[in-house]
C-alpha cells in the first residue's frame, strides 16, 4: 500500500490541473499518477453523491486506452464497476453520465499536442467545480498494488443516446439537398457526425480521415487547414465543411467558400437561432456578441467551461433562457429549448454538435448560405494564434511587465492603432484602444504556450494585429 498527496503528485509529476480535469506529456501519465487522480476524484464525489458505477471513455489518440486502463483499476479498487463506453464524444459520455445520475471520466488530451493527454471528470450533475478541483488536489489516497485493469465491454448506449438527442430535435430532412464536407481528420466523432448529417438528409463526403492523431484546435485554424478548406469546397461544391477538435467538444465549421468560422461566431449564430435571452461568454469571446443587440443579458466570465457554467448558474431562469459558449465554439445549453413541439434538454457542458446543427438550421430557415447569415452580423472579426513551448512563468512575466507599463507593446505596434483606452485583466491582460481595436494575451492553462487574440473591424486587420503582437513577443523572449 502507498499513500499519496495529490498537491505532492502534482508538483513532482508536472500533470495538473487545468479546466476541468487534469493534462500532462504522456511520458508523466504513470499508471500510478493515473490511478491516484481516479482515486481521489472518486473520494470527493462520495461526500456528496451515492453512486455504484463510473463511466468511462476516451477519444482517439493512442496513448488514452492505457491512460483509461489505469483509470479503470481506481474504479475497481474503489469498489465501483467500470461502466465502458469506448471511443466517444465526450459530451456524448457527459450527457449519458448526467441521465444515469453517475460520475465519468474522459480520456482526452482534447486539442492539445500529441505527445500529450488528459483525464476529465464530470459529476452526476455536469462538470466538476473550482471548488471540486480544489478538494481533489488537498487530497491524500492510500492506493493498493493495482495493476490497469483490462477493459471491459463497450456500452454502446452512450453514442445512442447522443445521436437520438439530434434527431429528436431536429426536423426529419433538415439537411435534404446539401452536400457536406466532413473533415474526419482524427476526430473521435466522425462516424457519429456522418451517421447524424446522413439521417437528417445531407449527401456527405468524407474528407482528410487518418490513423494518426492530428491535434485541431479551434481558437488557430492552421494555415495548411485554412488552405484546404478552401480547395474542399472548390473541387467538391459543398455547402459547407463539418469537423470537430479530437474529443467533439469544440466545433469546426466553414462556409460554402470554405472560409472557417470562429468558434465565437457559431457560438452567436447558434444563440440566435436558439432565441436565448441569457448569455454567459469568457472575456476573449468576440464583441459583435453585444453589438447585435439580440441579446437582453451577456455575462462575461474568465476563460474556462467552470467559469462560464458558474456564470450560467448565477442566471435567473425566470428571466428566460440561458446558455453558454467559448471562443473555440464548444455551446453548453443550461435551459430546455422548445421549438415546434419538441424538446431539447440542458447539456451544460461543451458540445460541437447543437452549433453545427444549430448553425445549418438557422441558414435553411432564413434561406441564405452561411456566408449569408455572417454578413448580417456586426463588422467586428477576431485573429487569434500562439506561441507553443512558452513557459508559463515566461508568460506570467511578460504579462505583470505589461500591466506595469504597456508602453513597449504600444510602441511596437506604432501611432495607427490609436491611444490606450483602458486594460482588462480578468483573464491576462485585455488592451482596448481609443480605434475600437482590442488586444488580448493570456497564457494557456492547459498547455506551455502563450496566446493572443485580437479584434478589429476586419478579418485583415485583426490577424496582421496578433501577427504583430506575437512577433514582438517572439523578439522579446530570445
Amino acid at each position: 500500500m502507498k499513500t499519496i498527496r495529490i498537491d505532492q503528485l502534482m508538483q513532482d509529476s508536472g500533470v495538473v490541473f487545468g479546466t476541468s480535469g487534469t493534462r500532462g506529456l504522456v511520458a508523466q501519465m504513470s499508471d500510478e499518477l493515473c490511478l491516484a487522480y481516479t482515486s481521489a476524484f472518486i473520494a470527493v464525489l462520495r461526500h456528496s453523491f451515492r453512486f455504484s458505477r463510473v463511466a468511462l471513455g476516451i477519444d482517439l489518440r493512442p496513448s488514452s486506452p492505457k491512460i483509461a486502463a489505469a483509470c479503470a483499476a481506481g474504479i475497481a479498487q474503489a469498489g465501483l464497476d467500470v461502466d465502458y463506453c469506448g471511443a466517444l464524444p465526450t459530451p456524448a459520455l457527459a450527457l449519458y453520465a448526467q441521465t444515469q445520475h453517475i460520475p465519468a471520466i474522459m480520456v482526452t488530451g482534447s486539442h492539445i499536442p500529441f505527445d500529450r493527454n488528459g483525464i476529465k471528470f464530470y459529476r452526476p450533475d455536469g462538470e466538476i467545480s473550482k471548488a471540486d478541483e480544489l478538494a481533489i488536489t488537498a487530497a491524500t489516497v492510500t492506493l493498493t498494488d493495482t495493476p490497469p485493469l483490462a477493459l471491459p465491454k463497450i456500452n454502446s448506449a452512450a453514442i445512442q443516446q447522443y445521436q437520438q438527442r439530434y434527431l429528436d430535435f431536429f426536423p426529419p430532412n433538415l439537411l435534404k439537398d446539401l452536400h457536406l464536407g466532413l473533415y474526419e481528420h482524427s476526430s473521435v466523432a466522425r462516424d457519429v457526425l456522418r451517421s447524424l448529417l446522413e439521417q437528417l438528409g445531407a449527401r456527405v463526403t468524407g474528407i482528410g480521415r487518418t490513423d494518426t492523431f492530428v491535434p485541431i484546435d479551434t481558437e488557430a485554424v492552421s494555415e495548411d487547414d485554412r488552405r484546404r478548406g478552401e480547395e474542399w469546397s472548390k473541387q467538391y461544391g459543398l455547402d459547407a465543411i463539418i469537423s470537430t477538435d479530437g474529443d467533439a467538444d469544440r466545433p469546426l465549421l466553414a462556409d460554402e467558400q470554405g472560409h472557417w468560422l470562429r468558434g465565437d461566431i457559431v457560438g452567436l449564430l447558434t444563440s440566435q437561432f436558439l432565441e436565448l435571452q441569457q448569455l454567459a461568454v469568457p472575456v476573449n469571446c468576440n464583441t459583435a456578441i453585444e453589438r447585435c443587440g439580440v441579446f437582453p443579458q451577456v455575462t462575461r466570465t474568465r476563460i474556462g467551461s467552470p467559469y462560464v457554467i458558474a456564470a450560467m448558474q448565477d442566471c435567473d431562469a425566470a428571466k428566460g433562457a440561458i446558455a453558454g459558449f467559448e471562443a473555440n465554439g464548444g455551446y453548453l445549453l443550461g435551459s430546455a429549448i422548445h421549438r415546434s413541439g419538441r424538446m431539447l434538454a440542458p447539456l451544460p457542458t461543451r458540445d460541437a454538435v447543437l452549433p453545427l446543427l444549430a448553425v445549418l438550421s438557422a441558414s435553411r430557415t432564413v434561406g441564405k448560405p452561411i456566408s449569408g447569415l455572417i454578413a448580417g452580423l456586426p463588422r467586428r472579426f477576431t485573429g487569434s494564434d500562439r506561441i507553443q513551448n512558452f513557459s508559463t512563468v515566461s508568460s506570467q512575466q511578460l504579462l505583470t511587465s505589461w500591466k506595469r507599463d504597456a508602453g513597449q507593446l504600444i510602441q511596437w505596434l506604432g501611432p495607427e492603432y490609436g491611444q490606450l483606452l483602458s486594460i482588462d485583466d480578468m483573464d491576462g491582460l485585455r488592451l482596448f484602444f481609443t480605434n475600437q481595436e482590442i488586444v488580448h494575451v493570456r497564457a494557456s492553462r492547459n498547455a506551455p504556450e502563450i496566446r493572443c487574440y485580437c479584434e478589429a473591424a476586419s478579418v485583415e486587420r485583426a490577424q496582421q494585429l496578433t501577427t504583430r503582437v506575437l512577433e514582438l513577443i517572439q523578439r522579446l523572449n530570445h
